[in-house]
């Protein structure tokens, strides 16, 4: 597997010390991901025309649900139309002959995905697939609506990232509804290039994080869009990676009621809960307030009080950015415990479950 392919750079080598599907060389690969997926996205055939177009609907789960929040983050405020992320098996109501539908899954086969993308079609929406095969492609070949494939090799749909995101920013450009997408795209693979490259040396930023997180539970805070997402992306890979709890809250939201609860158990708390501060240059010039407001406040009930900035231009950069930071800290988190970051067994358990109709 090459860096083209999404694969990882020869000289790269897994410091952990359990690693079965090579999620850290995965991860290593973010930067030639996302660059190979722009090729993979451009000159596809069947686009709607720009006029057509009254809203956007992504429709995704998981790894591949977050592929929606990205581009509501990075794209949406530029955009002329709406655009919503459904992460469940109900399109909304609206969805219809003016809506062009995103339909996101790794495998092809996600439920939530293939109910909701069915009920788009059938309301008259125009469909573009996103899909590793399965049977969503299989749908979208006998739907007659555009496919975007994914490269062999990606280990699971957390490590797909910008496999996943980067397709729908690119054909909403060549759509006409987000011009600049490919300027954006290449500032981000140099801002990733930059920090990968910072990252798999030793004593690096992800590594220092993991070593203050240690066996306390992570409690991401950020700002609103791209902030928002790089902290669930955050939360997200500690719990599939790591295997371990962690939760994210939002500014200012949280400044209306989260803080509040921490005026009990602080004699706990503080044995058990490391607070992580992600910052980006896109905050409200109130919001950088309320982060050192709150972080006053919560000092003396937390493990330790961690903040890391994100680097790079744009709000593309920098959300990716944050994510690939967040991504490594979960791999050493994993590795601190020889834990495998790759198998899920619990979640595919679930999965097995629903399909025969288990308890």
């Amino acid at each position: 597997m090459t860096p083209a392919d999404g694969g990882v750079p020869p000289t790269t080598q897994s410091p952990l010390p359990v690693d079965s599907l090579d999620m850290w060389g995965a991860t290593v690969g973010l930067p030639e991901q996302v660059e190979a997926a722009v090729s993979r996205a451009r000159g596809i055939d069947g686009l709607p025309s720009h006029d057509r177009v009254e809203n956007v609907v992504v429709l995704g789960m998981g790894g591949s649900g977050i592929a929606g929040d990205v581009l509501v983050a990075a794209a949406a405020p530029f955009m002329p139309v709406p655009v919503t992320v459904v992460k469940g098996y109900v399109p909304p109501d609206y969805v219809g002959t003016g809506s062009l539908v995103f339909a996101m899954s790794f495998s092809g086969n996600t439920e939530e995905t293939l109910e909701a993308a069915a009920a788009a079609f059938e309301a008259g929406a125009s469909l573009i697939v996103v899909a590793g095969g399965g049977e969503l492609v299989r749908l979208a070949g006998e739907w007659n609506v555009p496919v975007v494939s994914l490269p062999d090799g990606i280990p699971q749909p957390r490590a797909a990232l910008g496999a996943m995101a980067i397709p729908p920013l690119v054909l909403l450009e060549e759509i006409g509804l987000f011009p600049g997408a490919l300027q954006w795209v290449d500032q981000a693979v140099r801002q990733l290039r930059t920090r990968r490259d910072e990252l798999v040396r030793p004593s690096n930023l992800a590594e220092g994080v993991a070593r203050k997180i240690g066996r306390t539970i992570p409690l991401i805070h950020s700002s609103q869009d791209l902030g928002a997402v790089a902290a669930f992306r955050w939360k997200a890979q500690i719990n599939e990676n790591a295997k371990c709890p962690a939760f994210f809250n939002v500014y200012p939201e949280l400044c209306h009621n989260e803080v509040a609860g921490w005026g009990q158990h602080g004699d706990a708390t503080r044995q058990l809960i490391t607070l992580v501060n992600l910052r980006h240059d896109a905050e409200h010039p109130q919001v950088s307030r309320r982060f050192e407001l709150v972080v006053d406040v919560l000092r003396e009930v937390m493990a330790d009080v961690i903040e890391v900035r994100a680097a790079g231009e744009g709000d593309l950069a920098q959300l990716l950015d944050l994510a690939l930071i967040g991504d490594f800290v979960s791999l050493h988190l994993a590795g601190r415990e020889g834990i495998d970051p790759g198998p899920i067994p619990v979640l595919d358990d679930i999965k097995r479950q629903l399909a025969v109709g288990g308890n």
